[in-house]
């Protein structure tokens, strides 16, 4: 399929960095690079990611977004794979990846779920079918097609040159994940895959507090989303340029030789 690099912002997150680290090392598809987009840590971040073989690049201007790009615009894969600190992916992760990447139907972005660790059973219980199930169905309505989760997707790289100049990419108070998906071009595809599981931390149920923030974040995004590009616009627009394309151009587009097999990245 092409190579892979898998990127993973960090703040201040040593303790997460090591498990998460730890587990790529362990991937039955090894990944061709590794990123940590060291986002003006003061703690041992950057020396746990040196340890480890991966590659650090500097963000200093804080926020999920402008490190998430940065470790996108620097990335040489053919697929960029995302992870938080704490996302801890099994030992197939990449190979369900590569597996999915390389079928026919050709997704612009494969993205799975997440199983919370830490914290009580019925906090772990609310936050991966209300707080997490939640996103996918709300937003996913609003999208028409399945939300991006940060902590667990991959995106084509051609995909991302596009994109660079079309996402908020410097605004620190929005979420990455809603705003990529948001702005994703028409006939970009989202293909959730149930299989693509990721151990993600159940931190942000440690105190209201945090909570509170992170779905202020949400409702905010949402805002800037929706007065820049309107949900029935959005949708109706993606609708309409999807339709100019011909089957003719469409099947020349995607299978150039007429052998019936779509061109992956080389």
């Amino acid at each position: 399929m092409g190579t892979i690099s898998v990127i993973i912002p960090c703040l201040d997150d040593a303790g997460f960095l090591v498990a998460c680290l730890d587990a790529l090392a362990r991937q039955t598809r090894p990944a061709d690079e590794v990123i940590v987009v060291d986002n003006g840590s003061t703690d041992a971040s950057v020396e746990v990611a040196l340890a480890a073989g991966a590659r650090v690049v500097d963000q200093p201007v804080r926020g999920i977004w402008p490190a998430t790009a940065a470790g996108f615009d620097a990335a040489s894969g053919d697929v960029l794979a995302r992870l938080d600190t704490d996302s801890v992916p099994a030992p197939d992760w990449l190979e369900r990846i590569e597996q999915r990447m390389s079928r026919r139907d050709h997704p612009t972005v494969v993205t799975g779920t997440g199983a919370f660790y830490g914290q009580t059973a019925p906090r772990r219980w609310i936050a991966r079918y209300v707080y997490l199930g939640g996103y996918f169905t709300v937003i996913g309505a609003l999208l028409g097609h399945p939300p991006i989760y940060g902590s667990n997707y991959a995106i084509r790289a051609d995909a991302w040159l596009v994109l660079r100049d079309v996402v908020h990419r410097d605004r620190p108070d929005l979420h990455d994940d809603l705003d990529l998906a948001w702005w994703l071009r028409p006939g970009m595809t989202v293909v959730y895959d149930r299989s693509l599981v990721v151990g993600v931390s159940a931190r942000p149920f440690d105190s209201f507090a945090e909570l509170r923030r992170r779905v202020r974040m949400a409702f905010h995004t949402l805002g800037v989303e929706w007065r820049a590009w309107p949900p029935l616009e959005r949708r109706a627009d993606r609708r309409i340029e999807v339709d100019l394309v011909s089957p003719a151009m469409l099947a020349e587009a995607t299978d150039p030789d007429g052998d019936g097999e779509r061109p992956l990245p080389a």
